[in-house]
């Protein structure tokens, strides 16, 4: 999307412990980037979603008949709806297309620590009329509650119109068994780009998570409403964000409610409070300090991210590789919550803690109605660059779901920019986040103190084009910097970011691992009420279509404002510090560099 100038040194390795010499590639750490192959346009497998051998687009490489991206886009201009790339050859306008249903395919779960191996039928049933969506008038903006602040009659409400969602027979569209397929199929491998039989298309991981999700909630909404006669019905949203809602709403903890499902982490009912920096394993935190943790995530993962970029994720458009990049909210708290609520007694971590079943849960629609009213709050704190893309290529980017009159739609990601054009807004409360700003652990380290740290641990093993690198230990990475004590001008015009690039991890395993900057001390951790915390890596357990193909993904993490509040914006180089906190050794990252992004 942004401009960005990259910096050409060439980053110091400093771990914490030498590095095993199985971790240093041969070759230049420029072989991480490689090229995308061509498509064969004249293979026959361009009819068939699951091709049975999915390399046989290579198999002649000295064919007449192969084509770019470009290529294909032009020759599928109709497809695409795309009339501007016939009357202007050179167009590259690529959107994500709407899923052909009648090429979806079986789900495959899988997990790489058991070798156990399931085919889930996620498959929405198959209509030959689709409908383009337009937003309809609404006499009245439907308000979604807060989950722990609903009275008793929109309980007895909400609690019938799930109780009539379940009651539909499974092949009905609406019923809660299709609808919980929905995120399955988009989310774990039972679709490819239209045109691309070779490309799985994956609404995380990139700029398609917030309209994928604002719209697969806004028809689960009108389906509950339609089934009990009210449209002026609005789904609760888990106010996960502030102290009080920092539990498990009680409306979903009713064994006998429809709104109950079993497959949770039993140590997390209530009154346990929620982790938002969540790692796989119990914090023994006291209520006072797990809120202060909970609130500096959120102002982290909301102040500090400032573009549509850094907020919405990497821009994804038709025949790319799936997951370039997770936006911020997506990234943390969302991954967080999953992980925290599914049932880790499971094989795969059903029902929340898998992309695959965490429809299967109602209080997923409940944390996604949240992560949604995130998307309004952050347009509306200050900072002119806090609006969304203008790339016809997200806005055009479409996906088709039934609505509550059982029609096929299909819908734009335009549509859905504003909540209100689609007749909903939420609940007003308090945002306790927005005065939880993180400190330094050593305030007044002034210049210098990056070359500091880094002459502090010149007496341990330097290695140099260390990449990749194996993320089973604490690393520690000298960052140089290209542009130093920039004006407020030049911080309101370009962000500076730090770039992890090509990480590489098992899709079905859980990770995540934690980023500090300038962080000196060895012995207590760094923790999210700390400046020095920049970030964290987070996977959700997934699958391609070809369980084999790794996640090969980036991560972008904001430092304007860090920098500032360590006064450290006229070092010459800062100390990144990586520390894996689940899924010790599973993780590679192939490249991390400084850049600036303008968006």
């Amino acid at each position: 999307m942004g401009s960005t100038v990259n910096s050409p040194s060439t980053p110091i390795i400093i771990p914490s412990s030498p590095l095993q010499t199985s971790f240093i590639p041969k070759t230049s750490q420029l072989s991480i980037f490689k090229k995308k192959k061509p498509f064969n346009f004249a293979s026959k497998k361009l009819v068939s979603c699951k091709a049975s051998d999915r390399n046989q687009n290579n198999a002649d490489s000295s064919s007449l008949n192969r084509f770019d991206r470009r290529d294909i886009l032009l020759g599928l201009g109709g497809l695409y709806g795309a009339t501007n790339l016939v009357s202007d050859p050179f167009a590259s306008a690529a959107p994500i297309a709407a899923p052909d249903l009648s090429l979806c395919e079986n789900s495959t779960v899988t997990s790489s620590s058991s070798g156990t191996s399931i085919s889930v039928p996620c498959c929405p049933p198959k209509a030959t009329n689709i409908i383009d969506f337009k937003p309809p008038r609404f006499s009245n903006i439907r308000l979604r509650p807060a989950a722990h602040l609903v009275d008793a009659n929109y309980f007895e409400k909400f609690t019938k119109a799930m109780e009539l969602m379940k009651a539909l027979p499974d092949d009905d569209p609406r019923s809660f068994k299709q609808q919980a397929n929905v995120h399955c199929a988009y989310c774990n491998g039972a679709y490819d780009h239209v045109g691309f039989p070779d490309q799985q298309l994956q609404i995380h991981f990139s700029w398609l998570f917030f309209p994928f999700h604002r719209f697969y909630l806004y028809f689960y909404e009108r389906i509950l409403g339609k089934l009990i006669g009210d449209p002026n019905f609005a789904m609760p949203f888990w106010n996960w964000d502030s102290p009080p809602g920092m539990v498990i709403p009680d409306i979903y903890v009713d064994p006998t409610s429809p709104l109950y499902d079993e497959k949770r982490n039993v140590d997390h009912q209530p009154p346990k409070m929620l982790d938002l920096d969540y790692a796989g394993t119990e914090e023994l935190l006291s209520k006072r300090d797990q809120i202060k943790s909970n609130l500096s995530v959120m102002y982290r993962q909301m102040v500090t991210y400032k573009t549509p970029s850094l907020f919405h994720g990497a821009a994804y458009r038709a025949g790319d590789n799936p997951s370039p990049g997770m936006g911020s909210v997506e990234n943390n708290p969302h991954t967080a919550v999953h992980r925290w609520v599914g049932d880790k007694r499971e094989p795969f971590s059903e029902d929340m803690g898998n992309f695959y079943s965490a429809g299967r849960d109602p209080l997923f629609y409940a944390h996604h109605c949240n992560v949604d009213r995130l998307w309004n709050i952050w347009k509306s704190l200050p900072g002119k660059k806090r609006t969304d893309f203008t790339d016809t290529d997200w806005l055009d980017s479409s996906f088709i779901f039934y609505d509550e009159n059982a029609n096929l739609v299909r819908v734009k990601v335009r549509d859905c920019l504003n909540s209100r054009t689609l007749g909903y807004d939420y609940q007003k409360v308090n945002i306790p986040w927005l005065k939880n700003k993180p400190t330094p652990r050593r305030p007044g380290r002034g210049s210098g103190s990056g070359s500091a740290m880094a002459a502090e641990t010149n007496t341990k093993t330097v290695i140099r084009n260390a990449f990749p690198i194996v993320l089973d230990k604490l690393v520690r990475i000298e960052i140089p910097r290209t542009k130093k004590s920039r004006t407020k001008v030049e911080k309101e015009n370009e962000e500076e970011v730090l770039v992890l690039q090509n990480i590489r991890v098992d899709r079905d395993v859980a990770v995540k691992f934690d980023v500090y900057i300038n962080d000196e001390d060895d012995e207590t951790p760094t923790e999210p009420e700390d400046s020095e915390f920049a970030g964290s890596f987070t996977n959700i357990p997934h699958n391609h279509h070809n369980p084999g193909v790794k996640l090969d993904t980036n991560l972008t993490l904001p430092l304007s404002d860090l920098l500032e509040d360590l006064d450290i914006e006229r070092d010459d180089n800062i100390v990144v510090t990586l520390v894996p906190k689940e899924g010790k050794g599973l993780v590679s990252i192939g490249n991390i560099k400084i850049d600036f992004v303008r968006d």
